[in-house]
């Protein structure tokens, strides 16, 4: 039977025990890491409750117990008949497991004539549960000769979202002047399919092969059509292959050399995988959708399909991370646009739409690499502070760019969080170009149902004087609630501001109802 562990104290004729039973379903979630090996340790046990001297004394003679994450006993939970004989079956394998052994002579007669009482009593529970058991097992040898591979685990995920919405004012303009629309657009449907393959031979390492499909890309959802450059389109549009064409998104091998210490290496990674995590405004399937509230938008102009190496190397409450990443490295010439690199890019640089034979060299060390550093101070689960650089060249020009990103759970109920980024461009089309971008935002963890999680967050994607007459500002509010434990469902609403930088563009208001599935 599934579940943690926990106490019940019964009495009989002859004296007490204290026997662990399987919880339910909902109760086994929780974690078995800190779980309490002593009546002291626990939080809401005292000294002066009736049972803790039999407790007390069953624990040391027999170690017939384990605790709850948090330190507590709970014993005022009601149970089962058929719980209460899985506690007693793990007793009773407990007694014989010290009659077995040179324990023997600790085994006080009366306790064993406790348990055979008991035995007798709870005869058809403990059979149907053994019968359980040998039906579970036979059930995994099964698997385990069937199974698709002793190494490879298959996991994946399918998101479903419906999209629609309108803007203000005549027409919708983008940086440049152009028309991007002059009517509102139809609603639509799209949708993303991600398959992993994650192989381990060690047990520490991972070798990740993704297969994903989505559909129209950037133009599946109305943001992406509004605003095409500036972030505002949903982060899980643009990421995986569009058009129904079935593609590799990740293929990489992860292995720890060094205790704490984790390599990965790959011909097809993704630079936001490995640094700018945040743990409320990072998963576009989970939290915000809008591309440039997921991650510090000016700090990854290589945020597409890339090779490269990545390292994470954890000193307890500091970790440092570091990340060598380049554009189109499986294509060592080309007059083709580059892959790989961020919307953006093609504002500051419209020659690589016009003029890609321009571009610069290709390959592993062409000249469109990023190379970004992290420092992490997280002295709890609940506060995390993240410096960093990123460094390299976008169509064999440099740039630099500075980041912070900073998370604080306030309560059980309320997080913090937000990111800063500045930096400079080098001989973009608006001279050497200096981008500014902030994020924040609240969290609400549970909110209204366990393991709910709704979110609002603000944010300016590119700051520059260089770049339209204002300054484009997107808003995001979320709520995500589970269905179950494999579907979840997400209302979000967008609103954008000035887009494309432009003071002549109307508010652009759109909704999104996402539904993730996960197996």
């Amino acid at each position: 039977m599934k579940g943690s562990s926990r106490f019940i104290l019964f009495s009989s004729i002859s004296g007490l025990f204290l026997v662990p039973f399987t919880l339910p379903e909902a109760a086994a979630q929780e974690t078995m890491s800190g779980q309490a090996t002593s009546v002291s340790q626990l939080a809401d046990l005292q000294p002066t409750d009736w049972a803790f001297g039999a407790l007390q004394s069953l624990s040391e003679r027999y170690g017939c117990m384990a605790g709850y994450p948090d330190q507590t006993f709970r014993g005022q939970r009601s149970l089962t008949r058929y719980e209460f004989a899985a506690g007693l079956n793990a007793c009773i394998e407990r007694i014989n497991q010290l009659l077995a052994s040179a324990s023997a002579e600790f085994v006080q007669p009366e306790d064993l004539q406790t348990l055979q009482r008991l035995q007798e009593e709870f005869t058809t529970e403990l059979a149907t549960l053994r019968g359980r058991v040998d039906t579970l097992e036979a059930q995994t040898a099964t698997l385990e000769a069937q199974q698709f591979s002793t190494t490879t685990k298959l996991t994946g995920q399918v998101l479903f979202s419906v999209n629609g919405g309108g803007f203000a004012g005549e027409s919708i303009v983008d940086p440049a002047g152009r028309v991007l629309a002059d009517q509102d657009l139809n609603p639509t449907v799209l949708y993303r399919v991600s398959l992993d393959l994650n192989t381990s031979f060690t047990g520490t390492d991972l070798l990740k092969i993704r297969i994903d499909t989505g559909s129209n890309g950037a133009n599946d959802n109305v943001t992406g059509v509004l605003e095409p450059n500036f972030g505002s389109v949903l982060d899980y549009s643009v990421k995986p292959p569009s058009n129904d064409d079935f593609g590799i998104s990740r293929i990489y091998y992860t292995f720890q050399p060094l205790q704490n210490l984790s390599v990965s290496i790959g011909p097809s990674i993704r630079t936001a995988d490995y640094v700018d995590r945040n743990s409320y405004a990072n998963a576009s399937f989970r939290d915000f959708s809008t591309l440039a509230l997921v991650n510090n938008f000016i700090l990854f102009p290589v945020n597409g399909p890339s090779a490269g190496a990545a390292i994470d190397w954890n000193l307890g409450d500091f970790s440092l991370r570091a990340l060598y990443a380049a554009a189109d490295a499986a294509n060592p010439g080309s007059g083709q646009p580059i892959r790989g690199t961020s919307s953006f890019t093609r504002v500051l640089y419209p020659t690589s739409v016009t003029n890609p034979a321009a571009l610069g060299d290709r390959g592993l060390f062409g000249d469109t690499y990023q190379g970004t550093v992290e420092a992490e101070y997280a002295p709890s689960r609940n506060v995390a502070v993240r410096l960093q650089y990123s460094g390299g060249e976008v169509f064999d020009n440099r740039f630099d760019v500075f980041g912070a990103n900073a998370e604080a759970r306030l309560t059980t109920g309320i997080a913090v969080f937000g990111r800063y980024g500045v930096g400079t461009y080098r001989n973009t089309a608006f001279d050497d170009a200096t981008l500014n971008y902030w994020m924040a935002g609240v969290s609400f963890p549970d909110l209204f149902k366990q393991g709910a999680i709704a979110g609002i967050a603000a944010g300016q994607p590119i700051i520059a004087s260089e770049i339209g007459n204002a300054t484009q500002t997107n808003f995001e509010a979320f709520y995500n609630f589970s269905i179950n434990d494999n579907i979840r469902i997400t209302p979000t609403i967008q609103v954008i501001t000035n887009a494309g930088n432009q003071d002549a563009n109307g508010t652009i208001v759109t909704g999104t109802i996402r539904t993730v599935f996960l197996f």
